[in-house]
């Protein structure tokens, strides 16, 4: 018998199979096709675009009558970003929902400043909140072990809350010649002056909504805690070592209070003749700015700091001369008489507090300066 040829040609039904199994094979195959299309790409296979925070507003506008004046809590866990995670939910929380309008941070330590404002960017864009303004100073340190960020927020509250309006008075600066002098002292005069620049804007104690007491040091804060809850112990209260050496001893106290009595007129000044220390604003509207900072050490620096200011206030309806209440933070004395000289011929003269701090954001930052304005 012969062996079958390994080469020979197709019979006519194996050949007939061999068509069939071509065409099933052609058929799986673009039936297949849009499946494959379907398929959803692997996670890794998506690019992904990050958002950049949205940009925070220079100024923003509230109802004088419905402010309200809040400090956040304390936190020595975690780093700068955790602290300030940390500092904005309270806020939310103790503000009940309420717009938060305006927000000025004290950081300590050496985190990234520039990241407190990111942070505050991203918390209020996702929960859909309107964007506060922010002031974001350094300072020489916090009174808790670890802490790096404290947040004094003003919100605007459902109701009305200052019939009359709101007292603004500049810190009142008590200083000794040696920075390692006792604060406790220097606090004692600090709040004496404080509350007669309250007693002649006709407010009490009792009107305290907030008060910060700016110190050189903040060893034995406990005796100067007792002095400022023992006068105001109804107001939000904060605590800022303003430079991490200072030059003299230092305790400087400012505060906001509720206005009691009609003054009849949008801002009154006290006292009326020499350096205000007292803004009375009855004004229905105030504006609210964030810090404007000064990048170089001349003059023409810090004036054009004053310049952005300007054009801030102008954007939201008012102008320099209505500006009630300033806070200028220097970071050398020489940059502090520049600002001296400079603030008249912008602002005329308001009340405000101008002190010596640790840092502002840029490497090349000489002070900042932000504004309470005056708006019908």
């Amino acid at each position: 018998m012969k062996q079958a040829n390994a080469h020979a040609p197709w019979t006519g039904s194996g050949l007939k199979r061999l068509q069939w199994i071509l065409l099933a094979c052609v058929l799986t195959s673009i039936l297949a096709a849009p499946a494959a299309q379907k398929k959803k790409p692997k996670k890794e296979d998506i690019t992904q675009t990050l958002q950049l925070p949205k940009e925070l507003p220079s100024a923003v506008t509230g109802e004088t009558r419905r402010l309200t004046f809040h400090v956040t809590p304390l936190s020595g866990r975690g780093l700068l970003s955790a602290q300030v995670r940390d500092a904005l939910k309270a806020l939310t929380r103790e503000t009940a929902g309420n717009p938060v309008l305006k927000i000025r941070a004290f950081a300590a330590g050496s985190g990234d400043l520039r990241r407190v404002r990111d942070l505050v960017s991203e918390a209020f864009n996702d929960k859909k909140l309107p964007l506060p303004s922010l002031s974001l100073i350094q300072s020489g340190g916090l009174p808790l072990e670890g802490a790096q960020v404290v947040l004094e927020g003003i919100a605007s509250s459902r109701r009305e809350v200052n019939p009359q309006g709101l007292v603004f008075l500049a810190a009142r600066v008590a200083t000794s010649p040696s920075p390692l002098d006792a604060v406790a002292p220097l606090t004692v005069k600090s709040l004496e002056s404080l509350k007669q620049a309250l007693k002649a804007a006709g407010s009490e104690p009792a009107d305290v909504v907030r008060v910060t007491c700016f110190l050189s040091s903040l060893e034995n804060l406990a005796e100067t805690r007792k002095l400022v809850e023992a006068d105001f112990a109804h107001a939000a209260l904060n605590y800022v070592q303003t430079q991490r050496a200072p030059s003299r001893g230092l305790a400087a106290c400012e505060a906001v209070a509720r206005l009691r009595w009609k003054t009849g007129t949008r801002v009154q000044f006290e006292p009326k003749e020499g350096e205000p220390v007292a803004a009375l604003v009855a004004a229905p509207h105030v504006v609210l700015t964030g810090t404007q900072v000064s990048y170089g050490y001349e003059e023409s620096n810090s004036r054009l700091a004053f310049e952005r200011m300007q054009k801030a206030l102008e954007a939201s309806g008012v102008t320099t001369r209505d500006v009630a209440f300033a806070h200028y933070y220097p970071l050398a004395e020489s940059i502090a008489q520049q600002v001296r000289r400079l603030r008249g011929s912008f602002f005329g003269t308001p009340a405000g507090s101008l002190l010596l701090f640790e840092g502002l954001p840029g490497m090349d930052a000489g002070f900042a300066v932000d504004v309470v304005a005056v708006k019908d």
